[in-house]
């Protein structure tokens, strides 16, 4: 989202900003889209008592223009995710399909974008070929970016070649592939062909990994590199995940949804099922989604709230208690606000001024089913149909348009 240099920078007052795990009653300075370390003479001030600040998410593996295809029917479990992607090809003919693919693919990706936008997410990790449309100043998340990618080692797979891709990685930036994404021999043996083929190095990132067993997940610590972890869309095409905990100890783990063709609805919905399971607590899990993740992308700008970092973030009401509990098992309708270069982007009606402070047009629509603002920028009515849930709200539109207002 693009930040005007005429605008004024914001002071956020009364809330408690959170950081591992700590909550810390302090005021918060944006400023040119970063987190600033003080006040300025023209900053618009922003009361934001008895409320929490988070960072925002990042999500670190995404397939943006797919979460309006609909999922493959049936609950059958695949050994691997090369049988599920064969069982796929006859869907492709399913007549729900065909029309979901016929949306213009720079529509789908935007769609992706807003998903997670909603979700309290304002960074993704898109684990595709690149688009222009990701390039536009009005995309509704941030895309990682100058990192390297194959799809995986085996299969109907498409993408750049794994060696090649590796190589051509620049130093420092992390490189992708689905790996071990089953529970059968075959993925049980992928740790092992990655690294005979010198592909298993400080910034590799292996997607999925449930086929590793405990001495695979030392290796992958040992050889400093990262898992991305999806456990809705494991449990849903496998029966089963990987255990986290070693990872997550080792800080060598991050949190993706997939999409929803295989995953849970969005990041939020993977936050809130995996505290119910209870293998990590809410605190671990959302470092998976912050500080985590940003460390494992490269991305020392992102993740936290420490001054000069992008002013990406969350705000939840404080409802008391453990201070995570606050925004992991929330839903998506209960933020308050998301907050994305320091521009407010989704917001209860209540935030109006801030909009307006921001120079922010505005949509009305219901979230399921709570009044929100969404930046206007953002969406147009052929997206806002695409999404469930989400509903524009054209009485409100035209009386703010009557009084004058901004929506």
């Amino acid at each position: 989202m693009r930040v005007m240099a005429s605008l004024p920078g914001f002071t956020l007052t009364g809330a408690a900003l959170v950081g591992s795990g700590r909550a810390t009653r302090a005021p918060l300075y944006l400023r040119g889209g970063h987190i600033a370390t003080r006040a300025a003479t023209r900053d618009v001030t922003i009361n934001l008592r008895d409320h929490l600040v988070f960072p925002a998410l990042l999500n670190a593996h995404e397939h943006l223009q797919v979460n309006n295809v609909p999922p493959l029917p049936g609950d059958t479990v695949f050994p691997n995710a090369y049988d599920w992607i064969d069982a796929f090809q006859a869907h492709f003919a399913e007549p729900a399909t065909v029309a979901a693919l016929a949306v213009p693919k720079a529509r789908r990706m935007r769609h992706g974008g807003l998903k997670n936008l909603l979700a309290g997410v304002t960074c993704v990790a898109h684990h595709d070929p690149w688009h222009p449309v990701l390039d536009s100043p009005n995309f509704p998340v941030s895309v990682l970016r100058d990192h390297g990618w194959s799809y995986a080692l085996h299969g109907p797979v498409y993408g750049p070649p794994v060696r090649s891709s590796f190589a051509a990685t620049p130093f420092g930036r992390p490189w992708m592939i689905h790996l071990a994404e089953g529970t059968d021999a075959v993925a049980a043996s992928e740790l092992d062909e990655l690294d005979r083929m010198g592909c298993l190095a400080a910034n590799t990132l292996l997607i999925h990994g449930v086929g590793m067993g405990a001495r695979d997940i030392q290796r992958v610590i040992a050889a400093g590199a990262g898992v991305v972890w999806c456990p809705g869309s494991n449990r849903r095409l496998l029966g089963r995940s990987l255990d986290p905990r070693p990872l997550q100890a080792a800080g060598r783990l991050a949190l993706g949804s997939d999409s929803r063709l295989s995953g849970a609805r969005d990041l939020l919905e993977e936050l809130h099922c995996e505290r119910l399971r209870g293998e990590l607590g809410s605190e671990a899990l959302l470092g998976l989604a912050t500080v985590d993740a940003a460390r494992i992308l490269g991305l020392p700008t992102r993740g936290s709230l420490d001054t000069a970092c992008v002013a990406d973030f969350v705000v939840v009401e404080d409802r008391g208690g453990n201070v995570a509990d606050n925004f992991v098992g929330r839903s998506r309708a209960e933020l308050r606000a998301v907050v994305r270069d320091g521009l407010p982007c989704l917001a209860d009606p209540d935030f109006a001024d801030w909009f307006a402070a921001a120079n922010v047009d505005t949509m009305a629509v219901t979230l399921d089913g709570k009044p929100k603002l969404l930046a206007r920028a953002f969406v147009d009515p052929d997206l806002l149909a695409m999404e469930p849930g989400l509903e524009a709200r054209p009485h409100v539109e035209r009386a703010i348009r009557r009084a004058g207002g901004n929506a």
